[in-house]
């Protein structure tokens, strides 16, 4: 087995609600296509409190992936869709040439528990047309104890249908009980972990939250420690061998495409559109630095 290499999280605010960073930070940008990966909450709002608040902003060139665990929150975007999410539910928001969306906590929530993950398109798929899809069932079975939830790809038999333009594999674990498990891998995937809650034994190393455990690629088994009501993330996917280009909420092939679509939200471009009924205004794009990395 490959060294895990363990990378702490950066924490964030988005739309008022904590956010522990994951990706891309500067140890690891990529795991397969997976280019972004925010662990929202766990937050309480006092009667009152808005909650999540995300006003209309653009993406380009991803597909904006939301597993939901706690709480309910509204999707509306410059396509007409309006949907809301539930735990247990996926949303998948495929951007291509540009879309704009805004995104807030359903009037009464108390709560909010989430990951927000996004997946880089491949060059050749960058132009696609903006579409939005909602899953409310995903592939779901137990093995000693635990619970598998198959969020994208397809792993043990099972497939998720949720739409996908790379190789690539997401599943949630949740542990009612202690339990050792041995998961088979793809050897040309490469994976990473992130624990959600409570906490992982792997390679002789405890791990709790908020921190991203990278396993590399060229594996076929994993050995995992799971203590009673953890729950956690694995990611996997081929490596993208395609350079991309992270600014705001924008993924780019070149530093070019960023710019462009940039320039092309703060013009107001028919390019992204309005997203109707949301009751304020859209998100101010930070001015572009020379030179991305």
């Amino acid at each position: 087995m490959n060294q895990p290499e363990h990378i702490p999280a950066r924490l964030a605010s988005v739309g008022g609600i904590p956010v522990a960073r994951l990706l891309p930070v500067r140890q690891r940008r990529l795991i397969g296509a997976w280019c972004f990966l925010d662990h929202a909450g766990p937050a309480q709002f006092a009667a009152g409190e808005p909650g999540l608040r995300v006003g209309p902003h653009p993406h380009i060139g991803l597909q904006t992936f939301t597993w939901m665990l706690k709480g309910r929150v509204l999707h509306r975007d410059s396509l007409g869709h309006e949907q809301i999410i539930q735990p247990g539910q996926v949303n998948l928001m495929t951007a291509g040439r540009g879309i704009a969306h805004s995104e807030e906590s359903v009037a009464g929530e108390r709560a909010l528990h989430a990951a927000q993950l996004w997946i880089a398109l491949p060059k050749a798929d960058r132009h696609t047309p903006p579409r939005f899809d909602h899953y409310p069932r995903l592939p779901m079975w137990s093995q000693q104890g635990v619970c598998f939830t198959l969020l994208a790809g397809d792993y043990a038999g099972h497939k998720a249908p949720t739409l996908l333009f790379s190789p690539l594999v997401g599943l949630d674990l949740h542990a009612h009980q202690p339990a050792r498990l041995e998961l088979p891998l793809r050897p040309e995937f490469e994976y990473g972990l992130l624990v959600l809650e409570g906490a992982i034994t792997l390679a002789g190393v405890r791990t709790g939250p908020d921190e991203l455990v990278y396993l590399g690629a060229a594996q076929e088994w994993l050995e995992l420690g799971l203590e009673q009501g953890t729950r956690v993330l694995l990611l996997g996917g081929e490596p993208l061998k395609e350079r991309i280009y992270i600014w705001w909420n924008l993924v780019g092939h070149s530093e070019t495409e960023i710019a462009e679509a940039l320039a092309d939200w703060q013009a107001g471009s028919p390019r992204f559109g309005d997203v109707p009924g949301f009751d304020g205004e859209p998100m101010a794009a930070p001015p572009l630095p020379a030179g991305l990395k």
